[in-house]
Parts: structure tokens; C-alpha cells; sequence
């Protein structure tokens, strides 16, 4: 069988959640770390984990509340940390990405999900691929214990560890993301 069956990661999933209704003949769509809630939520969520950012934290969410009303935010008036976060480069993505909202998306998805969520992901959690899996008329949620957002490996629950996986080229995807992934495409394919 012949169709159009997307990955997305991240805030990809995002992306392809909004277009899986404009692709021609899709069969399946395959949301992997994706995000459960809208990313302005995402992003405060993220912003509030790190202590070292409470002396930022109101001016953050007020600019995040700027852009999730569709208005650009005034740089010149933020606080230098917060400038590459919210560049002007990026303020029309986020004006549209902060717009959508996944759970609301996948309601209306007509055809089979696989949603993959490492529990060890400090980007999103297993909380937002149950609101994903909840919502989804036609939905698989498989978790994997040890596997962080960037789908390594991640034995050890320090931050540090976690995020040192990001970068090593020597550790290679999760095996159990792959077996998913293939186990999901073989069914579509039956």
C-alpha cells in the first residue's frame, strides 16, 4: 500500500498535526516527544523548571502572553537574557506555532496515531502524550522508560547526564523508538 504516513518530533509534531489534513492520501501520522499542550504553555512550563530564571519569569510570560494574542514583542524593552528567545526572527513562528493546540488537533485527526514519549524527557513529559493519547480518536501511546527528547538512552535521572546525551554522537536512538516506529508501519501496511 501506497500513502503518506509523517513523523514529527517536537514541536514537529506540531507541524505535521496542523497538516495531516492537507496531505494527500494519509494513512497514519507518528508523533514522537511532541507536545500535548500549546507551546506558549510549553515554553512558560520550561522557563519556570530552571530556578536560575525566577528573576525573569514575569517578563517572559508577558511576552509570551504578547505573542500568544498575535502581537510581536518590543525587544528593546526586554531584558537582554530574554532577546535570542524571543529574536525577531522567530516572532512570527511563534505567533503561529503558539496559536495551535495539539490535543484540539489530533481530536480531529482521522487516521491511526503512534505517539512515542521518553520517560526520561526533560522537554516533554509522559503527561502531555496521555493529552495526546486521550484525545486521539485512533491512538497508540508507547512509553519507554530510560529514553530522553532527543531519543537516547538516558540511564542516570541527573539533569546533567540528560542533556550531556543531547550532544554525544556515540549513543545512538533507543532501540524501543525504532521498534515502535516499525511495529506502527507494519500494521498500516497489513
Amino acid at each position: 500500500m501506497r500513502c503518506v504516513l509523517p513523523l514529527g518530533h517536537s514541536e514537529g509534531g506540531l507541524i505535521v498535526l496542523a497538516a495531516i489534513s492537507l496531505l494527500p492520501d494519509p494513512c497514519g501520522l507518528i508523533l514522537v516527544s511532541t507536545p500535548g499542550r500549546p507551546l506558549g504553555t510549553v515554553l512558560r512550563d520550561q522557563l519556570n523548571a530552571n530556578p536560575a530564571n525566577a528573576p525573569l519569569l514575569i517578563e517572559a510570560d508577558e511576552a509570551i502572553t504578547t505573542l500568544e494574542r498575535g502581537e510581536r514583542v518590543n525587544l528593546n524593552a526586554l531584558n537582554p537574557a530574554l532577546r535570542p528567545l524571543f529574536a525577531k526572527e522567530v516572532q512570527g513562528f511563534l505567533i503561529d506555532a503558539f496559536a495551535y493546540d495539539p490535543a484540539a488537533l489530533i481530536a480531529e485527526t482521522p487516521v491511526p496515531v503512534l505517539i512515542v514519549q521518553g520517560m526520561r524527557d526533560l522537554q516533554v513529559s509522559d503527561t502531555d502524550a496521555h493529552r495526546l493519547a486521550d484525545t486521539a480518536p485512533e491512538a497508540t501511546l508507547f512509553l519507554l522508560p530510560d529514553v530522553n527528547h532527543v531519543l537516547k538512552v538516558v540511564s542516570s535521572d541527573q539533569t546533567a547526564d540528560n542533556i550531556a546525551a543531547y550532544a554525544n554522537p556515540d549513543l545512538p536512538i533507543a532501540q524501543g523508538v525504532v521498534d515502535a516506529v516499525m511495529q506502527f508501519i507494519e500494521q498500516i501496511d497489513e
